[in-house]
């Protein structure tokens, strides 16, 4: 096995060895794809080498959809692919050398064609107009790049604007968030969006609510155009002063599926919620693959014997006695309280999207007090509405609204135990901190003898489990298992013991 990676290491490294200087650039990308998650394998890598052979290089966006369609396999890597694809392959040269910035970003475009201010034709002839425009002549024209949609007079002044307000110097440890600012901050965009609203009013002689809100919604579509040439600029200087790798490192952010359920933002939400149903469906195929075609059963000794005779009584083809596949009931306990309310709502969300793989599935929450919620998702097509209600109607709170593992268990175990039989597998979703209530562990014990199988998710780190209020050693020696699940990853990971 080792030989065998080892040969298509080598395979790889021969394959970009013969090519350009530019294959050894795809090389690295490649390389930090994989440092960010994507699953890129050899034969992948090979067919973006293959397919970027047949592309004129100087095409960009070709260049880009030829690597996107071998090496992206999941719309939610997109954005972590567009990010890298535009730290690497970003312009590069002696033109954004942040010591000698020698080139002058006019020189390409004709005069003729900037519609700037009286006097300021010729100072876009290049030998350094750029440098020679005031403050107020570069708003000028920056304005009108803006009110006759010249693009490419827009790349030439977000450059300029760069070099002359962003304060980049070379090896200087500073992000390029804090250069974006201090470039929009001196161009003041938001006071020429409302200068360009009250010219369209002017030139129009009056519009109405509809028209000005189609003007102002174009005008804000171009002053995003230009925030993002700005920001491209500033990265491609990024790249020059730090190199690729460095800068790729820095961007880098974790894919949908590795997000931390706890410490998720709120665009990082909205991600993992995307990323939930596709994952949902694969998961449930998976489920219903892998029962079919379940282990074999002990040994059928009849059947081996009478299919023996046909061998002159030699036992050559043993049978076996193939289990039924059945479908397993599923109780969820899951703690809702703050800390863990997120991963408890990815969790729900999965296990009622999967529910056809089970025979019953019963849910309960709680905090100090327990609550079952089942009868929230039945007959409910949006799983997000149930999981909502659970969130804001669910009756947990006994007392102060503090977890307490140990009454939430005694309030489950009186109500629901007598429910529990060797077909159950319970599921406990919760970080095991108990606020140092009692634990009342041995309700575990008692469960663990009753169901099919008990397991325990817990959504910190495993570095962190025992300190401080957690008790999840104590919880655990009474489990078939504990598990630390804190993406969708490792969720993935763990559905497969529910077979």
């Amino acid at each position: 096995m080792r030989d065998g990676v080892i040969d298509d290491l080598e395979t790889e490294k021969a394959a970009v060895a013969e090519a350009s200087p530019i294959f050894e650039l795809l090389n690295g990308f490649v390389t930090e794809l994989r440092n960010a998650g994507l699953p890129v394998s050899l034969s992948e890598n090979l067919d973006a080498i293959e397919a970027v052979r047949h592309i004129p290089l100087e095409d960009r966006s070709a260049f880009k959809a030829a690597l996107a369609a071998t090496l992206v396999k999941n719309h939610t890597h997109w954005r972590s692919f567009e990010t890298l694809f535009e730290v690497f392959f970003s312009l590069r040269g002696a033109e954004y050398a942040l010591d000698g910035d020698s080139d002058d970003p006019f020189g390409d475009l004709d005069p003729d064609d900037q519609d700037g201010p009286p006097g300021a034709e010729g100072q876009g002839q290049g030998g350094g107009g750029g440098d020679g425009l005031t403050p107020e002549e570069l708003a000028e024209m920056l304005f009108q790049a803006m009110k006759n949609n010249d693009q490419a007079l827009q790349r030439a002044l977000a450059r300029q604007a760069v070099k002359r307000y962003a304060g980049m110097e070379p090896g200087r440890p500073v992000g390029g968030t804090y250069y974006l600012y201090r470039t929009l901050r001196n161009l003041d965009l938001d006071a020429m969006l409302e200068r360009l609203m009250q010219e369209a009013q002017e030139d129009a002689g009056g519009l109405t609510p509809l028209e000005e809100r189609l003007e102002r919604d174009e005008y804000e579509t171009r002053m995003d155009g230009l925030r993002k040439e700005i920001e491209a600029e500033i990265r491609r200087r990024l790249v020059a002063d730090r190199g690729a790798e460095a800068m790729a490192k820095t961007l880098r952010k974790p894919l949908p599926e590795d997000v931390d359920f706890m410490h998720a933002s709120r665009e990082e939400m909205t991600n993992l919620r995307r990323a939930i149903y596709p994952l949902t469906r694969k998961l449930a195929v998976r489920l219903a693959r892998k029962r079919r075609h379940g282990r074999k059963g002990p040994l059928d000794f009849r059947n081996t014997v009478r299919h023996s005779l046909s061998y002159g009584g030699v036992p050559a083809e043993p049978k076996f006695k193939y289990p039924r596949p059945s479908k397993p009931e599923i109780m969820v306990i899951a703690d809702i309280s703050g800390s863990v309310a997120a991963f408890a709502r990815f969790t729900l969300h999965l296990v009622y999207a999967i529910s056809g793989q089970f025979s019953k599935v019963r849910a309960f929450v709680f905090i100090d007090g327990l609550d079952e919620v089942t009868s929230y998702f039945d007959g409910v097509e949006d799983i997000a509405e149930a999981v909502h209600r659970v969130n804001t109607e669910a009756d947990v709170v006994w007392v102060d609204g503090h977890s307490d593992y140990g009454h939430a268990f005694e309030v489950f175990w009186e109500n629901y135990g007598n429910e529990i039989n060797s077909k159950t597998t319970v599921l406990i979703l919760g970080d095991a901190r108990n606020n140092y209530h009692a634990s009342q562990a041995w309700i575990l014990k008692e469960i663990e003898h009753r169901a099919r199988k008990l397991f325990w998710l817990n959504p910190e780190p495993k570095a962190y489990w025992d300190t401080g209020d957690s008790i999840i050693g104590e919880y655990g020696s009474h489990c078939d298992g504990v598990f630390e699940v804190r993406n969708l990853r490792q969720l993935e990971r763990f559905v497969d013991n529910l077979v």
